[in-house]
């Protein structure tokens, strides 16, 4: 079955290769449509059903639980595609060694984490619990490298099925746990179960579809070569983290986590079109990769299209939330949450700088440049900690949120000047984000 509208896939049958990336992007923008239209309605039920308390703790253990599972990927999604993509001949054992390396990081980071906890909220035996339940879900990391064969194939419509299924499934599971009136702690059990489903059901479909797993093969030779190329991209990917989720964690940890939860709100709503730039950036990711072997200008050329169209995107959804901030949060969360709508109007302002930064993970990826990767991410982590304990005790909530929206743009986009190896990738994003010069291209385009 294909997503594309007759209309679009009659006009570009002649290419095969665009109408698979245009197939693979219908399926993820599928998978995100679905769970934004259900995932916000049982997101925001629960929020209600849980008020700001309760629901700050599960959102603060989600973050924790999150910083932890970042460092347990060790960074190999893009380095397994990528290798899958240039060696098919050795898919096998890149996958094999790929899974093993994720085994042994998803268990080494649980253990970290349940100590962490333990110190963090010595005091607080629920906050623990949950985090504990959550965090066993780095126990099945090995899983993902399912979702990295399909990516690499261009066939994320197979992840797209057995996730959406069971994120479907599971709902249903917690509006159940709604009516029931059940405790917190359920959520949590509700949301373990779901990760093991999907991690059992994607191995299956992989096996089915793909290489079997009885012929994944694993190396010491090949996990170093991983490790080379990906431990860089883990401490960057636990560096975004980071200044995604460390908000809401130091949020708790310094006013509480009815905070957390107002703020964990407006979070929900801001987040919920990230899933557009991934989407498109990953399904164009073969195209850019193989565009950098055959024409260096092709290359630049597509780079460029891909942040003008990132920012036209984002800026789509900031300009008019920026202003419907605080109606949206009353409407949808009730008058508990109405402090979430000042956080939302600044919030969501980081999703422009979001947007580009994952746009140009391309470039880092496709010029083998970890370490300036790394350093971008790393301070842009940085700032947002310092930014944090600064404009938290005097701005509460909306401190925090003006912290996001500064380490992303210092990230993203002030990063690349300061690099010469970035700086042509920072005028490049300097010309997608000026307004005369989208308005010029679009006169001349009516024209």
């Amino acid at each position: 079955m294909s997503l594309i509208p007759a209309f679009i896939r009659r006009r570009i049958s002649h290419q095969p290769g665009l109408v698979k990336i245009v197939d693979n992007i219908g399926w993820l923008f599928f998978d995100k449509i679905l769970r934004m239209s259900v995932g916000l309605f049982v997101g925001i039920w629960i929020a209600r059903y849980l008020g700001p308390e309760q629901f700050g703790l599960l959102s603060f253990a989600t973050a924790f639980a999150g910083l932890f599972g970042a460092l347990a990927s060790l960074g190999l999604n893009g380095v397994v595609v990528r290798d899958i993509v240039r060696d098919p001949s050795n898919a096998n054992l890149t996958l094999g060694t790929a899974a093993l390396l994720q085994l042994m990081g998803g268990l080494i980071s649980f253990l970290m984490m349940l100590a962490v906890i333990s110190f963090v909220r010595a005091d607080d035996p629920l906050a623990r619990g949950i985090v504990a339940i959550l965090g066993a879900m780095m126990l099945l990391k090995a899983s993902e490298v399912a979702a990295y064969w399909f990516e690499s194939q261009v066939l994320s419509k197979y992840t797209v099925w057995v996730q959406s299924s069971a994120f479907l499934a599971f709902s249903l599971v917690k509006v159940y746990l709604i009516l029931q009136q059940a405790p917190l702690l359920t959520f949590a059990w509700a949301m373990l179960v779901e990760a093991i489903v999907v991690a059992i059901v994607l191995l299956v479909v992989l096996s089915r579809t793909g290489p079997a797993l009885s012929s994944l093969r694993a190396s010491l030779e090949r996990s170093r070569t991983l490790l080379a190329d990906s431990w860089p991209l883990a401490i960057s990917a636990l560096a975004i983290t980071v200044y995604m989720k460390i908000d809401q964690i130091m949020l708790g940890q310094m006013i509480g986590d009815d905070a957390v939860g107002i703020y964990s709100a407006a979070v929900q709503i801001s987040v919920l079109w990230y899933f557009v730039p991934v989407a498109i950036a990953n399904s164009v990711l073969p195209t850019v990769l193989e565009s950098r072997r055959r024409d260096i200008k092709q290359y630049d050329a597509r780079l460029k299209k891909l942040y003008e169209l990132m920012v036209v995107l984002s800026l789509a959804v900031a300009i008019p939330f920026t202003f419907l901030a605080s109606p949206v949060i009353i409407l949808l969360f009730g008058g508990a949450y109405a402090g979430a709508g000042a956080v939302l109007a600044i919030h969501i302002w980081a999703s422009v700088f979001v947007s580009l930064g994952v746009a140009s993970n391309h470039w880092f990826l496709a010029e083998n440049r970890p370490m300036l990767n790394l350093q971008r991410t790393v301070l842009g982590a940085a700032i947002n900690i310092i930014l944090n304990l600064w404009f938290i005790p005097l701005y509460g909530m909306v401190g925090a949120a003006i912290a996001t929206v500064f380490s992303q743009a210092t990230a993203a986009w002030l990063y690349d000047a300061l690099q010469p190896a970035t700086r042509a990738m920072f005028l490049m994003k300097m010309a997608a984000m000026n307004p005369f010069s989208m308005l010029k291209k679009q006169s001349q385009r009516g024209d």
